[in-house]
């Protein structure tokens, strides 16, 4: 029975080093050369998931444990969850996606591409594939460096490390 759950790199660095800005430059190039692309962003504090004034809101409010909302072209899903799901868990939601890219994750046993900027050090302790850094002068290690602003390169990382075709 073939698998269903799709390839998967996180993108993890310290707070402010440019995760979001990487991913939206890969998924944009990504999607351009055909993939399907999911992103899961992982909230350390707790994030708004509905409007205060929406019907969705205003039903979750006064005690729905679930709620959807859905139209031809968009479905949002507001659940309350009684502790953090795994990862396998969430990546139910993404069987029709070639790649599904975590923001953050730096603690998971997920690849990932590590960004590194000048001044700082890397916190990524395992399955760390290459780190993407602005900084020319990062101590050597048997780690690849990636040049942060070249997105082909990225995307090669990715291929030769069979994360897409």
């Amino acid at each position: 029975m073939e698998s269903t759950r799709p390839k998967v790199v996180a993108i993890s660095g310290v707070k402010n080093a440019g995760k979001t800005t990487l991913i939206k430059k890969l998924v944009k190039e990504l999607t351009i050369k055909g993939y399907k692309i999911g992103v899961i962003k992982h909230d350390g504090h707790d994030f708004t998931a509905d409007q205060p004034g929406t019907d969705t809101y205003e039903i979750k409010k006064v005690g729905a444990k679930n709620v959807m909302i859905y139209s031809k072209s968009k479905l949002m899903f507001i659940k309350d969850l009684a502790e953090e799901p795994e990862i396998e868990d969430l990546l139910l939601y993404y069987k029709d996606m070639d790649l599904v890219i975590l923001e953050g994750f730096k603690n998971s046993n997920v690849a990932k591409i590590e960004i590194v900027r000048s001044g700082e050090k890397s916190i990524c302790r395992n399955n760390l594939l290459a780190i993407a850094t602005d900084d020319t002068n990062l101590d050597e290690r048997s780690i690849p460096f990636l040049d942060l602003n070249n997105i082909e390169e990225i995307i090669n990382c990715l291929r030769k490390n069979n994360i897409i075709n």
